[in-house]
């Protein structure tokens, strides 16, 4: 039971980690850019939804919802405002704009007196609950990350799949160039890609200030999302999902099973060994180049 528990919990943070591995795919499919800053953007998420609940004194689920939409516009500003017109620099250009970025929002964050300073907690309605099955005890905040992580997916399929909008964001992340002739607006696509990118990194967020507490560093679990963008295939949206729950049970059994310590790096020794296997990722495509 005790060794089933662990899973669980790795499965919960491994979603975690997999939402915000999400962002990075997203936008490096549309873009080819790697947004080092999605850590940071979820950590926006968790204060604007502690915002709006504890401070403006929204319920919860409305509070939640209005942060979701706030992180969705902010994403579209971040595009329009410092990404597009960079547009066609040099990638590491744009690497280090969403670096620079990352630190100008923590550094904003802890200027706020009250609230960027401090460590808060979500008054999220189901922590601290517990769910017996049989005797295996789980929380029921880790059960929600998943359950959300999981509709969360289902949801993005399908608007990927079958929607107008999905299938041009997909023919514009494939070939901008080819996309523009056809008459799809590659601006407006790349915009809605960071709204998504934006809104899941704050839904990540509000789904892990429960499990810990709300505190300007927590955009740093960005850098063991990174590693699951990897493992999964860089490429690759359910790569994303999956690389994050690998990572995530690792962690969890790492930090059971093994010396202290080992729990901090396992996340890249797991990278290291599936780069030497398969350099594409699990889920990466393999692909070839005509010389």
């Amino acid at each position: 039971m005790q060794f089933l528990q662990i899973i669980v919990s790795g499965v919960a943070i491994g979603c975690i980690y997999g939402l915000i591995a999400l962002g990075f795919v997203l936008i490096y499919k549309a873009t080819e850019a790697v947004n080092f800053a999605q850590g940071e953007l979820m950590m926006l998420g968790a204060f604007l939804a502690l915002t709006t609940t504890a401070i403006v004194g929204l319920p919860y689920w409305a509070g939640v919802a209005v942060a979701v939409v706030l992180m969705a516009l902010l994403g579209m500003l971040i595009e329009r405002s410092i990404l597009r017109p960079i547009l066609g620099q040099p990638t590491f250009t744009v690497l280090m704009v969403t670096v620079g970025f990352g630190y100008v929002a923590r550094g904003g964050v802890t200027m706020v007196p009250g609230w960027g300073g401090d460590t808060h907690a979500l008054p999220a309605p189901y922590k601290g609950e517990i769910v017996r099955l049989g005797g295996l005890i789980l929380g029921l905040d880790q059960l929600v990350v998943i359950a959300t992580t999981a509709l969360l997916c289902a949801a993005l399929y399908g608007f990927f799949r079958f929607t107008r909008m999905g299938i041009a964001m997909q023919a514009s992340s494939q070939n901008q160039l080819a996309a523009y002739y056809v008459g799809i607006p590659v601006e407006r696509m790349n915009s809605l890609i960071w709204a998504i990118s934006a809104a899941v990194a704050g839904i990540a967020g509000i789904l892990l200030a429960p499990i810990t507490f709300v505190y300007a560093n927590m955009g740093f679990i960005g850098l063991k999302a990174f590693p699951a963008a990897v493992v999964g295939g860089f490429g690759s949206v359910p790569g994303a999902i999956g690389g994050g729950l690998i990572i995530g049970v690792v962690e969890a059994l790492s930090g059971r099973y093994l010396p202290d310590g080992f729990k901090d790096v396992a996340a890249y020794v797991v990278v290291l060994l599936v780069l030497m296997i398969r350099p594409n990722g699990l889920f990466g495509e393999h692909l070839r180049r005509r010389v």
